[in-house]
């Protein structure tokens, strides 16, 4: 006869072969063991506490379930489909190992307070382990900007040329973006509340301590401090905010990503060549020779669709469900699983793409004065000689498409009595002398920049160093 799960007695039949298998979640929820088995630990031992099991059966418990955790880490653990999930597959072989004590595991808890616990217990483990990841790549960052400081290049509005730039400026950037995207996963787990204790639904007549469940678990060094205990037990077993916060944090990622690959393509085409990464990164043509194609860069892009996918997938789940557990919240772990191994991944393969990579400074330079990329670089200089911006801008205005119609392509081959005549015929009332040409041409505007954070000059000097001390580079 088979065996019966814990929940079979009020089931007339076993459950079927079919749907059996439809309903399991062992499959993908398994890699939850470390954060079922620490919550069951911190369970019983706020059981002893209270009174609800002796002190012998919590020790049998604890030590029962570290042995489960060794052999599933060793390997030589067998998971049982048949009993749907890791907190059943876990309680189960617990039974076994250790008898009647066992049995009381369950006492005052719910499996729907228990997976709730667990989703936010690894949402905290896997916030830890992606943020080693985002360090990786945010050091590859700083490392290209350090490396690529002398070397001046345009910036883009509309793709269209903007204003010169230190390429070290636009690299940390980058670093900043995934900072901010790091962040919020931090920002996110400060909120998270502690479900366990909450029961199916409503609680429990038991003499349970959830304040001490909290305690213990926290002392296990399981969170950062600060959690508290989550007010509703309706809500805490019916909420997946954990899981949607987490995995909107995953999309947000996924969509810097995607900028960074999509800003790369374009500048490693023939028409840039301002970056070359290393060939191992890129991929030939079955049948082009010629071709040195960024396949890495392209899925980092293409993946990101999958992470949108997977949050709008949650939300939707989420958003016809009455308040109170559905099976349907089951397949929330299928989905954060999945994002969070994506992003993961090109988080990865974006570190060492941008580990290989160097801005060209060849190809960059040659062309810095096409555009006109000083041109608020000159109106700037005209206000410091007291003629209003609005006015400035005008004047530089004029000038640009003064050079285009005389086939000039820089402000530089003005001659100083037409930087003067301009300003007069505007009526301003400015003395404009040669010092006017310190404020043209890329590399002169790039090192005149004073704002904080600036793309340039000493507050690029201040970012890159402030960087590097951050990241103990």
């Amino acid at each position: 006869m088979a065996e019966q799960k814990s929940w079979q007695a009020r089931i007339g039949e076993a459950t079927d072969k079919l749907a059996q298998s439809f309903v399991e979640s062992i499959s993908y929820d398994r890699r939850m063991y470390k954060q079922d088995i620490a919550g069951s630990i911190a369970h019983a031992t706020m059981l002893a506490k209270v009174g609800l099991i002796n002190d012998g059966e919590r020790d049998k418990i604890v030590e029962g379930l570290k042995s489960i955790e060794r052999d599933i880490e060793a390997g030589t653990f067998q998971f049982d489909e048949s009993l749907e999930d890791i907190h059943m597959v876990v309680e189960d072989a617990l039974i076994k190992r250790i008898g009647e004590p066992g049995k009381k595991l369950h006492t005052g808890r719910s499996r729907n307070d228990q997976v709730a616990t667990d989703l936010m217990l690894w949402a905290y483990d896997a916030t830890e382990k992606i943020s080693a990841v985002f360090g990786d790549l945010m050091r590859a960052f700083v490392a290209l900007a350090d490396r690529s400081a002398s070397v001046v290049m345009p910036s883009y509005t509309h793709l269209q040329r903007a204003q010169p730039i230190s390429a070290a400026a636009e690299a940390l950037a980058w670093a900043s973006a995934f900072d901010r995207a790091l962040q919020r996963f931090h920002i996110f787990a400060d909120v998270f509340e502690w479900p366990l204790g909450s029961g199916a639904i409503a609680g429990t007549s038991l003499s349970v301590s959830r304040e001490d469940s909290l305690w213990f678990a926290g002392r296990a060094g399981l969170f950062r401090e600060g959690l508290k205990l989550s007010p509703s037990s309706i809500e805490a077993t019916a909420s997946r905010d954990v899981a949607a916060d987490f995995t909107y944090s995953l999309a947000m990622t996924a969509m810097w990503l995607s900028r960074f690959a999509e800003q790369w393509i374009i500048y490693m085409t023939t028409e840039f060549s301002f970056i070359k990464i290393a060939d191992k990164y890129t991929t030939g043509s079955s049948m082009m020779p010629q071709k040195k194609n960024p396949d890495m860069l392209e899925l980092i892009r293409g993946r990101c669709g999958l992470v949108y996918g997977d949050l709008v997938a949650l939300l939707t789940i989420l958003k016809g469900l009455p308040i109170g557990y559905n099976r349907d919240l089951q397949e929330d772990k299928r989905i954060v699983f999945r994002a969070y191994d994506t992003v993961s991944s090109c988080l990865t393969m974006a570190a060492a793409i941008v580990n290989s990579a160097n801005f060209i400074k060849e190809n960059i330079e040659p062309t810095l004065e096409r555009g006109f990329l000083d041109a608020t670089s000159l109106a700037e200089y005209f206000v410091t000689k007291g003629v209003p911006f609005r006015t400035a801008h005008q004047i530089v205005g004029a000038l640009v498409a003064r050079c285009e119609k005389e086939g000039k392509y820089a402000l530089a081959q003005l001659k100083l009595e037409d930087f003067q005549k301009a300003v007069a015929d505007s009526g301003a009332k400015a003395e404009i002398s040669k010092d006017v040409f310190d404020a043209l041409g890329a590399r002169n505007v790039v090192n005149r920049y004073q704002s904080a954070g600036a793309a340039g000059g000493e507050p690029l000097r201040r970012q890159l160093d402030d960087w590097k001390k951050r990241l103990g580079m």
